[in-house]
């Protein structure tokens, strides 16, 4: 450590800078949907962002996601209490393009407390824009034990 210059240390700064730019930025995803700010929600996306959803890619751009965000079944899901959590993902980043990979979950309220609705493999590309980092395409696979869900995570560990 002694050793290093000070453009290392810049270096490393910027990365664990850009990563906890990224994990604030996935983690505020889940307040964002579940209080109904689906502008909030929208943005977090690239313009031309793509939510690929058990193999079905949502429309693409703000207006879209935003009114998916806004459509009867998300409306319907939060209506009725939920939570939409994201683990802590594991972030690669490398230069202006980064991958996060995580675990989600949906909880729903139900007559006794909260229950899993959801639980899900994800893989999320991101992009350096001049507004911060923001979400490129968002793969997300139900973990319901097949090869596709557990395709997603691979790669996660290890690196």
């Amino acid at each position: 450590m002694a050793d290093a210059t000070i453009a290392e240390l810049a270096d490393r700064l910027r990365q664990v800078e850009d990563e906890l730019a990224i994990i604030r930025l996935l983690a505020s995803y889940g307040p964002a949907v579940d209080s109904g700010e689906s502008q909030v929600a929208a943005r977090m996306w690239t313009a031309d962002g793509v939510y690929d959803v058990g193999g079905v890619a949502c429309p693409a751009g703000h207006d879209q996601l935003a009114a998916m965000y806004d459509g009867e079944q998300h409306q319907s899901i939060i209506a009725g209490g939920a939570a939409h959590l994201t683990s802590t993902p594991i972030v690669h980043v490398d230069g202006d393009r980064a991958t996060a990979i995580a675990h989600s979950f949906v909880f729903r309220r139900e007559a006794e407390g909260y229950g899993v609705w959801r639980a899900s493999a994800n893989r999320w590309t991101l992009i350096r824009t001049r507004d911060g980092w923001r979400i490129q395409e968002r793969l997300n696979r139900v973990l319901d034990g097949s090869p596709a869900a557990r395709d997603v995570l691979r790669g996660g560990g290890g690196r």
